[in-house]
């Protein structure tokens, strides 16, 4: 049995604000009033190839050419967004890459990885290959799994997040800044994919919480609901029926 989701009531919440804004602002955020059928193979081809390559370019100009950035010595790309970018463009249908999985699925990730980097105390910048770095980035991602899955934050490419301070002295040299980086390029993710996907597509499909479907109708219910055929439709054999007849006569 699926462990139920306190955030489905949010996400309904959230639905019903949509619902009210003006339909050439909802549309952007994702809401359709019906569904939406399922996109042709170009469709996904075309819009997929501008987001990954105008998504991943703005996250490289930020962090690659603010002077901001580059005075703290970020990367310009952490290499995980390579593998947002295929769910976030290309499969936006699928759970994993919501935005509750986008964010949170990174946050957390990297939250586990410096964590575990810190309890085995790595100092990457002079061993760059310390001793136990497989047990700290094999325990970093099995933990990331555990938190994604119970928190339903679930994004595959997150699992190379929390990897990532173990083994990259660049990534390491961030320390708890890692975390704001992480948050910055999930959401430069997210912008780009609600401004490319809603173009022909619909993203996002939901955004903090999947709504259930309504229960089946078994067949029991539906003949246990239902009136009789001669209550419903017709007076035949009732008091009311006999009463006039006597009144109209032969």
């Amino acid at each position: 049995m699926p462990i139920w989701d306190p955030l489905v009531p949010a996400e309904r919440f959230i639905q019903r604000g949509l619902a009210r804004l003006p339909p050439v602002v909802s549309h952007w955020l994702g809401y359709r009033g019906k569904p939406s059928p399922s996109s042709h193979t170009w469709v996904v081809c075309l819009w997929g190839f501008i987001g990954a390559f105008g998504g991943l370019s703005i996250i490289l100009a930020i962090f690659g050419h603010t002077e901001y950035f580059r005075s703290r010595a970020v990367p310009p790309i952490i290499a995980s967004f390579g593998a947002s970018a295929i769910l976030c463009y290309g499969a936006i249908d699928v759970p994993l890459a919501q935005p509750r999985s986008l964010i949170f699925g990174h946050f957390f990730s990297g939250l586990v990885g410096v964590i575990v980097a810190t309890i085995f105390q790595f100092n990457l910048e002079d061993d760059p290959f310390p001793r136990l770095q497989w047990l700290a980035a094999s325990l970093a991602t099995a933990i990331a799994l555990v938190v994604m899955h119970l928190t339903k934050t679930t994004h595959p490419p997150a699992g190379a997040t929390a990897l990532l301070p173990c083994i990259d002295q660049h990534i390491w040299a961030l320390r708890w800044y890692f975390l704001p980086v992480l948050l910055l390029s999930s959401s430069i993710v997210l912008v780009t994919s609600l401004m490319v996907n809603n173009i022909q597509r619909q993203y996002p499909k939901f955004w903090v919480a999947q709504i259930p479907p309504p229960p089946p109708v078994s067949k029991e219910d539906s003949h246990r609901h239902r009136k009789p055929a001669m209550a419903e439709d017709s007076s035949v054999g009732s008091p009311h029926s006999a009463l006039r007849d006597l009144e109209s006569g032969p």
